[in-house]
């Protein structure tokens, strides 16, 4: 594989698709060199294939097998994992024109393109009365495509899984160009290999999604909310614990006292600044259970030290508290570059898990604010630093690998739901191990002899 694209190898796959399909633009490749990962080593690419059929997927795939060329598969560009960075000699194909959305009421499927974004399947399911589950914070702006690529998870998953649970079927097209039907519109179907459920969380290194077939659920009730306050972190994750050996709330996210500083300067809406974490929770049970549920939470919440613990029924005022979550990932940005972590441990071991990062910040002297999934134990530590210094970047990126050991350590995992992409790969092997690492290498031997799609990412 050549350091950059042959010129002439790029004119003949212009002129195999249509006008404008095929850029070289310096000032619109630019843009995609890399995703929100801002990963440094990021390389703007040769040229953006922006795709618009699964024909053209195919088209774009022969070519690269016959020129040796690698493809970076890319949809909303909002990956925090380095999953679609760019890098030398590669051409990037961006699926965000493929936004088709259908939905059958009568299997309660969603037909979706990859360029679709989560938040509109959300809304096409909606005029149905259905709900597509899964919801990562950045749903309004992230693409079904990238949320299969990673496995994307969300504020929901604690009840309601990942994207996982919902993929039942797809369409993929593999590094010679093959396109490949998998699954369809069935709640039921054990006929040979899971192969949806491996091409899922594969970051583009398998195939390119061009086609899902996507599980809906009725919709729900409106949910009753508690949101608690805590004087330290250790108490309000030791609340996590208790609740999540009695019941499973719709949602149950942790916010330290960093993140709810941050989210009150962006955006002030007299959160407790003062307090050292905060916990918001859900139920959506049906009839009374709900508001049973908040109050055994609350209940829970005292006795593990609460500050103070509040519940409402008002879905307004809920919007609140969950959009002050969701608004931390921005909230932090004006504090300096961040190396996103995504790392997650078994609940019971979440307290040693916040008490070892604080350790692992002070021990480097930098900002690893938490926010987290708290009720299914993936934790979202940022570490902040200055992209500008060397020796700031340096500590950054060693406090970061540190993490990934700890979470590894209490027998978790590097990525709950962000991918492992190009910034975590030289840690996959020690989660893993030698025996998954090895089974791991020989499914992508298999499926792209030439390592073409995505290399780097994973692996």
């Amino acid at each position: 594989m050549t350091s950059t694209v042959a010129p002439t190898a790029l004119a003949a796959l212009a002129s195999d698709l249509p006008d404008g399909v095929v850029a070289t633009d310096p000032a619109v490749i630019a843009k995609y060199r890399t995703d929100w990962s801002r990963n440094p080593e990021a390389v703007t690419p040769d040229a953006v294939v922006r795709v618009t059929d699964a024909e053209q997927v195919q088209q774009v795939l022969r070519w690269a097998s016959r020129h040796r060329v690698a493809v970076i598969p890319r949809g909303a560009g909002t990956g925090l994992s380095g999953g679609s960075s760019g890098i030398a000699g590669a051409v990037v194909l961006s699926l965000e024109r493929m936004i088709g959305i259908e939905i059958d009421v009568a299997t309660r499927t969603a037909i979706v393109e990859p360029g679709a974004l989560n938040i509109d399947v959300k809304r096409a399911a909606a005029e149905h009365g259905l709900w597509y589950p899964p919801d990562p914070s950045s749903y309004e702006i992230c693409s079904i495509g990238g949320n299969l690529a990673t496995n994307a998870g969300g504020l929901c998953c604690v009840k309601y899984g990942v994207t996982t649970d919902y993929v039942l079927g797809m369409d993929v097209v593999l590094a010679d160009g093959t396109l490949v039907r998998l699954g369809g519109p069935r709640i039921k179907d054990s006929a040979g290999l899971s192969l949806v459920k491996m091409f899922v969380g594969s970051e583009g290194t398998l195939g390119v999604f061009t086609r899902a077939v996507l599980r809906l659920v009725p919709a729900l009730s409106p949910a009753a909310t508690m949101v608690a306050t805590f004087h330290s972190v250790e108490d309000a994750t030791r609340a996590v614990v208790a609740i999540g050996a009695r019941l499973r709330p719709s949602m149950l996210e942790y916010m330290d006292q960093f993140n709810i500083r941050a989210v009150e300067r962006l955006r002030p809406m007299g959160l407790d600044t003062d307090c050292g974490a905060m916990l918001l929770a859900q139920s959506d049970a049906a009839g009374s259970a709900r508001l049973e549920e908040v109050a055994l939470m609350s209940q829970l919440c005292a006795e593990a030290g609460a500050k103070e613990v509040l519940s409402t029924d008002d879905p307004d005022e809920a919007e609140l508290f969950v959009a002050a979550r969701r608004a931390s990932f921005h909230a932090l940005e004006p504090y300096g570059a961040i190396m996103f972590e995504d790392v997650g441990v078994p609940i019971p071991e979440l307290p040693r898990l916040v008490t070892g990062i604080a350790a692992i910040a002070e021990k480097y002297g930098v900002d690893i604010p938490v926010v987290a999934h708290a009720g299914d134990g993936n934790t979202h530590p940022n570490v902040i630093h200055d992209a500008s210094d060397p020796d700031s970047v340096r500590r950054a990126r060693l406090a970061f690998d540190e993490v990934m050991d700890l979470a590894i350590t209490l027998g978790g995992t590097i990525t709950g739901e962000h991918g492992v992409g190009r910034l975590k790969r030289g840690k996959l092997a020690d989660q893993l191990g030698p025996g998954a690492m090895d089974l791991t290498r020989r499914i992508k031997d298999a499926l792209d002899p030439d390592h073409l799609l995505n290399p780097g990412a994973i692996l």
